[in-house]
């Protein structure tokens, strides 16, 4: 459960891990959906048969879906600044999609918060390693540095 913090608090999340997410099944009808959306509907994501014969032998994510998961799977107990008016997400600095996800794989998410720095007044930036994990690899589908700029009311 996210609890509110001052910003001497959130800068003391520095260094430290959130809670990891609840495991999501990643299933077919999900990743058609994303393809849908995306007008992407190349066979290793949509073809069953034909991606079976490929060298993922099945259907696989999107590598954008799993990415979009980000917002889903954020953890419950992000620090939350007194006088919050918004979180916005600010933008990548680094992203390596390091294995695929294979249909009915369950992914979760891992956040550690790496700096928090102001911006300008009541603006501050934090920077996230986002690692999406993949149930029973040793793998991950993803490495993310994840900037996200926390605005306080004026």
């Amino acid at each position: 459960m996210s609890h509110t913090v001052t910003i001497d608090e959130l800068r003391a999340y520095t260094g430290q891990t959130l809670r990891v997410s609840e495991w999501v099944h990643i299933t077919q009808e999900w990743i058609d959906r994303f393809a849908d959306a995306t007008h992407d509907h190349q066979f290793i994501h949509v073809d069953p048969k034909a991606a079976a014969a490929s060298r993922f032998e099945s259907t696989i994510a999107h590598g954008f879906l799993t990415l979009s998961l980000i917002s889903h799977l954020g953890p419950e107990d992000w620090p939350v600044l007194e006088n919050q008016d918004m979180v916005i997400n600010y933008g990548l600095d680094k992203l390596r999609f390091l294995k695929p996800v294979a249909v009915d794989s369950r992914i979760r998410l891992r956040t550690k918060i790496l700096s928090v720095t102001e911006k300008r007044p009541l603006e501050y930036l934090v920077k996230t390693r986002r690692t999406m994990e993949i149930e029973g690899s040793d793998k991950p589908a993803f490495v993310a540095v994840q900037l996200v700029l926390i605005a306080q009311k004026r």
